[in-house]
């Protein structure tokens, strides 16, 4: 199994994923599907 390396996301992108997440319209499990994201990882 190969890893892949590690994402630098933007303060944009970091803003938008962190919007949506305190308007609680879905769950973070929809959110992390939703942006690509792990639902495991709370802080980056």
């Amino acid at each position: 199994m190969t890893r892949r390396p590690r994402r630098n996301h933007s303060l944009a992108f970091k803003a938008k994923v962190a919007l949506a997440a305190v308007k609680g319209e879905k769950a973070l499990a929809e959110l992390a599907a939703q942006f690509d994201g792990d639902a495991n990882v709370t802080k980056t």
